[in-house]
């Protein structure tokens, strides 16, 4: 079996005004990971985060538009390695655990390993964020049958043959979602590992708006839903008109079964045209449902195909 020592390990550290932070982070994961070779991606900030990375021995790389997916799709294009280590700049995880998930991850021949983030204090961990991440992966189980405990997890570990083949469509907070809605459509194999998750030190303050960018994750699984499930995306539009149209219509056949007159008929005129959108958002699910197909058969078979360095 692979060891530590005779893999290429590249760890990704996507960073926006983490000054406080990031020389710590970098030095951590140089101890945890001697033989790695630490990336950190300034998000253009707006104090010396770059400065610091470089003065600990980061590589410093500049992802010049804004948003923590822009910079992830930045990351996965431009590094090589045999290992992929991506943790955020804020002193948050804990860095003894990457020797742990890489391990995790050439033992169990997996491609992608999620730390479980166990807070240590209860101010760790914000309650509004939370119980987003309660209720997000309650609607991942739901709709993409899930097994993920912290799908919003930004400490994460990947094969090369993961990074290489992921095509990142989002641009913020919602890259993590994305991460893990695609192992679940490609049956990517992956595992989940329990990591301490630590308190913001002093002076550190998160970017995620609890309202605003859970707003934003909801549209984007909407949307990766919409891509990925057409059918049943379209069929429950296609449900809710069908229903609004039976109600609107309702009177309307009751009073024709009894008196053989319609008297409302623009009413029955709204309702037939709720209906007809009914039958036309179902049949786009069912062409799109075809082609959906395809593209996921497509992205299977580049990931398959890929070079796998593990066996």
């Amino acid at each position: 079996m692979k060891t530590l020592e005779s893999i290429n390990i590249a760890v990704l550290i996507p960073c926006y005004n983490e000054a406080n932070t990031i020389a710590e982070v970098v030095t951590s994961f140089k101890k945890y990971l001697p033989t790695a070779d630490i990336y950190v991606y300034d998000n253009r900030s707006e104090d010396n985060t770059a400065e610091l990375a470089k003065e600990a021995g980061a590589s410093v790389r500049t992802a010049k538009i804004r948003g923590k997916g822009n910079v992830v799709r930045r990351m996965f294009y431009d590094i090589e390695a045999d290992v992929y280590a991506m943790v955020d700049g804020d002193s948050t995880y804990t860095a003894a655990d990457a020797p742990k998930m890489i391990n995790a991850l050439i033992r169990e021949k997996v491609d992608m390993v999620v730390a479980i983030r166990q807070e240590k204090s209860e101010t760790a961990y914000r309650s509004g964020h939370k119980f987003g991440n309660k209720m997000f992966n309650f609607i991942l189980k739901i709709l993409f049958d899930s097994a993920f405990q912290d799908i919003f997890s930004g400490y994460r570990v990947f094969s090369r043959r993961f990074v290489k083949t992921f095509p990142v469509m989002t641009n913020g907070f919602d890259i993590e979602a994305e991460l893990s809605i695609h192992a679940l459509t490609l049956d990517i194999p992956y595992a989940e590992i329990n990591s301490t998750y630590l308190e913001r030190p002093t002076n550190s303050h998160s970017k995620l708006n609890t309202l605003g960018d859970g707003f934003k994750i909801l549209v984007s699984i909407i949307r990766l839903l919409k891509e990925i499930k057409p059918l049943f995306f379209f069929s429950l539009i296609s449900l809710i008109l069908f229903l609004m149209s039976v109600g609107i219509s309702y009177p309307i056949i009751i009073t024709f079964i009894e008196s053989g007159l319609v008297p409302r008929l623009p009413t029955a005129v709204l309702s037939m045209g709720i209906m007809l959108f009914s039958f036309l958002s179902f049949t786009c699910g069912v062409i799109l449902d075809g082609i959906g197909r395809t593209h996921i058969e497509v992205k299977k078979l580049n990931y398959l195909a890929y070079h796998k360095v593990f066996h």
